[in-house]
Formats: C-alpha cells, structure tokens, sequence
C-alpha cells in the first residue's frame, strides 16, 4: 500500500474535529502515520549511552517521562513504558533503517528489540483550554499540570480504552489502537458536548 492510499482510523471525524474547535474551548486533532517504534532492553553495562547517542535524545530512566529532541535523527519523543521499555515516537517520514542500525550497533552484543509498531496506534491531539477537563472525565489519573504537566506520559484508561497518554505544551497527544479509535473519538466529542 502506497501513502496515498493510507487512510486513517480517525479520517472519518475531520469535519466533526472541526466543528468542535468552532468554539475555542477545545481542539482535537488527528495525527495521523506516526512513527512508533517499540524499544526494549537492559540498559545495565553502560549500554543507555550507546543507545542516548544512537537515537539523538536521552532514554527517560524516571518512570513516565518523557525525553524528546529535534536534532540527531529527526524530531524524536522517547516515552518511559517501563523499567526496559521505551515509545520512540517521530515523523511519518522517519527513516527507520539507519535507526535500526545505529541501535543494533549500540548495543554490541546485548539483546535489544526495536519494532516498528506504527500500524498499531493512531495519534489524536487533544489541545485547548478545557482539554484536561475533557479527559478527566474518563480518566483516572490526576491530569492537574503539577502533576501531569509537558515531560509526562503514562498508560492508562481513557473511557475504557487503552492509551499511552502525553502530555505537551499545547496539549495531550493520546496514542489509541487504531480498533479503538473511532469509539473514543466518538467518546470525546459526546463527552466533550458541555464545553462547546
């Protein structure tokens, strides 16, 4: 399948994505192809630096953080997913091989996984004044910006959805399966009827 012949799981909801932005309280946007590679391994035996200088930004070693550059490789996000796994998030356009290649040779001879698990997730922006209000309604973390500001990412439930929730300077970019997405873009803008 060519690009052109791509389509979205959220392409259907453009016009009502739009609608909904009309009233400066919210704005949800669909973002569609990108990249999301899945990393796995033991960053013990000074292996994290190799792999910080392989992907052009650091691995986040807190527990849902998130490190992000636009130097080195491209525009990457590293997400904390746990203890020995990482979301590197990037362009749709994302040269994948020299990555995959620069991590290979990071590692030596330590096991590492990389997977390309674009297909998997689609991305929605869920951006505006009421944007935490929204989510907060089907969400159980506390989305308040002391607690879940620009830097923070977790997964979780979004009305009974799993997502990898990230939170931005503008927003939050939540990371839905693509079987799921069309439900919690329904789920939103039902949810989201009160701040229109």
């Amino acid at each position: 399948m060519t690009a052109e012949e791509r389509r979205s799981p959220l392409a259907a909801f453009a016009d009502r994505f739009d609608a909904a932005a009309k009233s400066g309280n919210l704005r949800l946007t669909d973002l569609p192809f990108r990249t999301q590679l899945n990393l796995r391994v033991d960053t013990g035996g000074g292996v994290a630096a190799g792999l910080e200088a392989a992907l052009g930004v650091p691995l986040p070693a807190e527990p849902n953080t998130v490190s992000a550059t636009t130097a080195g490789s491209g525009d990457l996000t590293v997400t904390w997913l746990g203890p020995d796994e990482w979301l590197v998030l990037g362009p749709p356009d994302l040269a994948q091989e020299p990555l995959h290649r620069a991590v290979q040779e990071a590692a030596g001879d330590q096991h590492v996984s990389l997977v390309d698990v674009s297909a998997q997730r689609t991305t929605l922006l869920v951006a505006g004044p009421r944007a935490r209000d929204l989510l907060a309604h089907g969400c159980g973390l506390d989305l308040h910006p002391s607690v879940f500001g620009p830097g923070r990412c977790a997964q979780t439930m979004l009305a009974r959805a799993q997502v990898v929730l990230v939170a931005q300077p503008d927003g939050f970019h939540v990371l839905v399966r693509a079987s799921f997405a069309a439900y919690l873009a329904e789920w939103l803008l039902d949810a989201a009827t009160e701040y229109l």
